[in-house]
């Protein structure tokens, strides 16, 4: 068994001036997630210092970057679950937080409760000494300028949406052979205000349990919702299937069912990894035995070792 950190950084078409921003961007959260795994960190604290990372970068449909909802503001959502207890920590609508993600954790660490949402998230965040930050913080000219253009009422904010600026989230094995995940969003562009999607839902936008796996999704969040995408690929893996096997599977029966499209990085307990999608691209990248793997397109695997300079 060896230790290995999956993120993906959102399923769908990343324009060419972007695709370098995100290839980057994963690759480099990635690498921060395995550092935490070497010193000694579990894989719930490799998936958040992972996804905080990608929330910090202004390239990522979540944290500084998210896309805006129909009255111009930022509502996030994120998730994380433990494998090894099936302990889980979620937040949905949240404003003013710089890193849902850390929020999540907080919910699932501190409080009885798995979700937390609005002005209810923001108390809580406010009860633990979470930093609140000004909304405009968090807004970048690009999401702003999309969400303008989007405005149009010939517009189509779902087919916008996919992939120009992603969900991000990681999966993670530790030495110990536990498993976790985390996700983190923005939403959709122009939603309605109040809309939670898949990210905060357990099974949905993740899910991770020491029997089976860990998986973290992305894509169009009302049809990863029916199916329920992210325990509907590690049932596959429970009945045998291999971590690519079971995320095709799951991809393919979405598309099939519900017309859906998306993505998602898959580990199984024994450090078994994939990163599988059915968009047209998906910005992923991992960190295992000090080499780093990352990709956009379908098939496209490239391979380098950490220490080599990038």
């Amino acid at each position: 068994m060896f230790p290995v950190v999956v993120v993906h950084g959102g399923a769908g078409h990343i324009p060419k001036e972007r695709s370098e921003l995100s290839t980057g961007g994963v690759s480099s959260a990635a690498r921060a997630g395995y550092l935490v795994l070497q010193g000694g960190g579990s894989s719930m604290d490799a998936v958040v210092e992972a996804v905080t990372q990608l929330e910090n970068n202004p390239s990522f449909n979540a944290g500084c970057g998210s896309v805006l909802n129909i009255r111009g503001e930022v509502e996030m959502d994120a998730i994380v679950m433990d494998g090894k207890t099936l302990g889980s920590g979620a937040v949905s609508a949240v404003r003013n937080v710089a890193n849902p993600v850390q929020l999540a954790r907080l919910v699932m660490d501190k409080t009885s409760h798995v979700c937390l949402t609005a002005d209810g998230a923001s108390k809580f965040a406010r009860s633990m000494g979470v930093p609140e930050v000004p909304m405009d913080s968090l807004i970048t000219q690009y999401s702003r300028m999309r969400w303008e253009k989007n405005l149009a009422p010939d517009a189509n904010p779902v087919e916008c949406q996919m992939g120009k600026m992603g969900t991000v989230g990681a999966v993670a094995v530790d030495g110990e052979g536990n498993v976790a995940c985390a996700t983190s969003t923005g939403g959709m562009l122009n939603k309605m205000e109040g809309r939670v999607g898949d990210t905060p839902c357990i099974g949905s936008g993740g899910y991770a349990d020491n029997q089976a796996g860990a998986v973290s999704t992305t894509g169009h969040g009302e049809t990863i919702m029916k199916v329920t995408l992210a325990r509907h690929i590690l049932f596959h893996m429970e009945q045998g299937q291999s971590a690519e096997a079971a995320s095709d599977l799951g991809l393919a029966y979405m598309k099939s069912r519900v017309g859906g499209l998306g993505g998602v990085v898959t580990v199984d307990p024994q450090g078994n990894w994939a990163a599988r999608f059915s968009s047209l691209q998906m910005a992923w990248a991992a960190v295992q035995k000090d080499t780093l793997h990352r990709g956009l397109y379908a098939g496209e695997h490239f391979t380098q070792s950490i220490h080599e300079p990038h």
